[in-house]
């Protein structure tokens, strides 16, 4: 009776969490979407800065958030449940090398599918800025605005934390960082395999911001460390793409957010 118990809870929880990554991911679509429609249907052109902003608070804004604060309201949970407090001498130290280890496993990762050959998804993000590189320098400064506090929110914050609580904190940690990753496939374009391939290197970075996660129990450190993640990643893909217009034959591609 207590297995069956258990394997009821554990099921209970993995099926929570992928309902609430995905259920985000949904929410976030479908606002995005809408807004689009009845922005060109007033007349509003949508340019590339326009998409980019409409998603940003959409998505990572509105509905991770909202979805996030959702479910603890629904559980009944305090805030303190996502853990978020001034970040420590020892938290930025965790945030540092938490930096630099993201970093450099999505490089080798880069690196190594490249070595062997394989081709990898694209983000959409980059065929937006080959029409206007300048949405990049937008994306900068929402790193640490939008995309790491909204993204760590949920998955981190929520998603880990539900998972957590059946399987213990290196599940957790895993399996929410599978979870993260694979949210990223609709973002990507190319096949199936490319797609996947792409994942399979952002699992690594997510791992990162998982592991800080857990060993910091302060959402603020992941959310930081996400951020400079990906404000690094923009700055690269902003120069590459001024690079690009010098060398046409240049155009980055791959690129990961």
């Amino acid at each position: 009776m207590v297995t069956t118990t258990r394997l009821f809870d554990s099921a209970r929880s993995l099926v929570a969490a992928l309902v609430l990554g995905g259920g985000g991911l949904l929410v976030g679509t479908i606002l995005v979407v809408i807004t689009q429609v009845a922005a060109v249907s007033v007349g509003f052109e949508l340019t590339p800065l326009s998409v980019i902003v409409i998603s940003l608070v959409l998505l990572q804004g509105i509905a991770f958030g909202g979805v996030a604060l959702g479910y603890v309201t629904v559980r009944g949970l305090d805030r303190d449940y996502f853990g978020v407090s001034i970040p420590s001498l020892r938290d930025l130290a965790a945030v540092v090398l938490g930096y630099v280890t993201a970093l450099g496993a999505a490089f080798v990762g880069a690196l190594l599918v490249s070595t062997i050959g394989v081709e990898a998804g694209s983000n959409q993000v980059t065929e937006i800025a080959a029409q206007d590189p300048e949405v990049l320098l937008l994306l900068v400064p929402a790193s640490f605005l939008l995309i790491g506090p909204g993204e760590e929110l949920l998955f981190r914050g929520v998603v880990q934390n539900r998972i957590r609580e059946s399987f213990g904190p290196v599940p957790g940690i895993a399996l929410a960082s599978a979870i993260f990753a694979a949210i990223h496939f609709v973002a990507l374009t190319g096949g199936a395999g490319a797609r996947l391939v792409t994942i399979g290197i952002l699992f690594f970075p997510s791992l990162v911001f998982g592991t800080a996660y857990e060993l910091t129990d302060n959402l603020v450190v992941p959310a930081l460390i996400h951020g400079a993640y990906n404000a690094t990643l923009f700055t690269i893909a902003y120069i590459a793409f001024k690079f690009a217009e010098m060398n046409p034959d240049a155009m980055p591609s791959g690129l990961l957010f």
